[in-house]
């Protein structure tokens, strides 16, 4: 009887640890802890995500080329490796400060973003989030993006991610920092690209039948 059992829970362990080696690692690089706990319930069911926060090179150039350039680097140590990318477009100001916006915040603030369009009566943008993946089976990089139209105004609210409070999504009287984590998990650029990414990742892995 004993025995049996033993025999049993062998077979289970390996079941186990068949099912687990079903779902790939993914190495996400970030420098910033706020996105993980985001990024890892998004994602838990097509991979084992291992965060390894490293700042990586700023690179310059248009948004799509700018994750590109991010990510290869990345995978030079890490693959397969997913890396992320966000910009605050001004249309006013063709897509600036874009993914130049943290040097922006850095050196003016929100307020300081928002009076950038004192000159102008358009003060449209748009959130962009880019995930960039790429692994060893070939040497694109694929981009996988979230999208969010809105207003920028005078800063109200307040939010760990810093341009939160001058940023109004359309269809909404409220910032983003003004949302609740719920909320905003509903409706920002972050999300609708996580959304995609999972998909993305569900059909990439999808054992074959």
């Amino acid at each position: 009887m004993k025995q049996e059992v033993a025999v049993y829970l062998c077979l289970l362990m390996e079941k186990r640890c068949e099912v687990t080696s079903r779902v790939p690692v993914i190495y996400y690089v970030t420098s910033s802890r706020n996105k993980i706990a985001e990024m890892a319930d998004f994602l838990a069911k097509h991979a084992e995500i291992v965060v390894k926060c490293v700042d990586l090179p700023e690179y310059q150039g248009e948004p799509d080329d700018v994750a590109k350039q991010k990510c290869l680097t990345a995978a030079q140590i890490f693959q397969p490796v997913i890396v992320e990318d966000t910009c605050l477009c001004f249309n006013a100001l063709a897509g600036l400060p874009g993914p130049y916006v943290k040097w922006f915040l850095k050196a003016i603030g929100p307020e300081g973003l928002y009076k950038l369009l004192d000159g102008w009566e358009d003060k449209s943008a748009y959130a962009l989030c880019t995930y960039a993946y790429k692994d060893a089976s070939s040497s694109e990089v694929r981009l996988i993006q979230g999208k969010v139209a809105g207003t920028i105004v005078q800063p109200r609210g307040e939010s760990n991610f810093g341009w939160d409070a001058c940023f109004q999504p359309d269809g909404l009287d409220r910032t983003f920092a003004e949302l609740s984590s719920e909320e905003k998990r509903a409706v920002s650029h972050r999300a609708c690209a996580l959304q995609k990414l999972s998909h993305f990742l569900q059909h990439l892995h999808k054992p074959a039948v």
